[in-house]
């Protein structure tokens, strides 16, 4: 790829710039220098999960109407998935119909860098967090007014954290975006009653439900819950190590299903319900080998522990009447 910095207005030393940060009210903090985030290659592959790291470090480009955040219509903030710098806020948030997650503004024009960008025989603008560097999309000048801008971002590079209203926006969840929020992703039998057990703990920012480890791309309940895909119905969480740590989770998770049953949990049988841990760095892997080393010897169980661990691959989010299911409808569908 190759690249034009179009915007040079920073500080004198090149390891800062000038961003606006959110402040624990949920109001704009003022312009200020602050020290660029610089990782090595092998810890950004570390810190971040792959397809993040494909975006962000490698400037790809997730398919089109598949990102996580493209119909994400809640009030919050998206902040950038490799340092929490706050990049778009929902209020300008639109529907642009062209696949990607797209907005007529930045959160403050100061955290976005522009390059001219020349690859595959175009001239495009490309833009990208200017604390780390991490590549987001490109800008067009086909959005709407005020700006006449379309900011056309990839979901793997951002974040969002929702809020009722931005000037009245819980602190905890900034302080946590303002670091550095982790990503699991378990499978435990029925996603409905793993997600519970998940959803309301310290130190966890969201939960979402969905399909992992299988072959069918955009697959639907039907066809997970009929064992037609590969596919184990799975929660994903997004949660703040400084106030829960990953071996906490593996705790919840071992607690909370049968560990050497295997491809069934309770009435529910396949291999949709397979219990199994999905990691996203090598920390994580690490982690949960050790922690299953753990458990398998500790004599808690009559028989092995059959869970596997995997590497994350990708996540497929489950149809919305399907998230946060029980909250919606009562214990009383709970079937596990």
């Amino acid at each position: 790829m190759s690249n034009t910095r179009i915007n040079e207005e920073k500080t004198p030393d090149s390891l800062a710039v000038i961003v606006r940060r959110l402040e624990a009210d949920g109001s704009k903090g003022p312009a200020e220098a602050v020290q660029k985030v610089v990782f090595s290659d092998a810890e950004w592959k570390d810190r971040l999960t792959e397809a993040q790291y494909r975006v962000l470090r490698q400037h790809k480009t997730e398919p089109a109407f598949c990102g996580l955040l493209l119909t994400q219509r809640k009030s919050g903030i998206y902040f950038c998935a490799g340092c929490g710098l706050p990049l778009f806020s929902s209020e300008s948030k639109y529907k642009s119909g062209t696949g990607w997650p797209s907005f007529f503004e930045p959160y403050a024009k100061e955290n976005i860098e522009e390059f001219e960008d020349l690859s595959y025989n175009m001239r495009r603008t490309e833009i990208r967090c200017s604390r780390c560097s991490g590549h987001l999309g490109h800008v067009f000048p086909d959005g709407p007014e005020p700006s006449g801008l379309r900011y056309c971002l990839n979901s793997d590079a951002l974040i969002f954290i929702e809020c009722d209203s931005l000037s009245t926006a819980p602190a905890e969840a900034f302080t946590a975006a303002a670091g550095k929020l982790e990503k699991a992703t378990f499978s435990a039998g029925r996603f409905w009653n793993v997600e519970e057990a998940f959803r309301s703990l310290p130190g966890v920012i969201d939960t979402k439900v969905g399909y992992i480890g299988g072959q069918t791309e955009s697959p639907t309940y039907e066809q997970v819950s009929g064992g037609e895909t590969g596919h184990a119905e799975a929660v994903e969480v997004i949660f703040d190590p400084g106030r829960i740590s990953y071996n906490d989770l593996l705790d919840i998770f071992w607690s909370i299903h049968d560990p050497t049953s295997q491809d069934s949990q309770g009435s529910d049988f396949g291999t949709q319900y397979r219990s199994a841990i999905f990691t996203h760095s090598k920390k994580q892997l690490n982690e949960a080998r050790k922690s299953m080393d753990m458990k398998d010897a500790s004599g808690e169980y009559s028989w092995p522990i059959v869970t596997q661990i995997r590497p994350a691959t990708q996540f497929w989010p489950a149809e919305e009447h399907h998230q946060r299911y029980i909250v919606k409808n009562g214990s009383h569908h709970n079937k596990q």
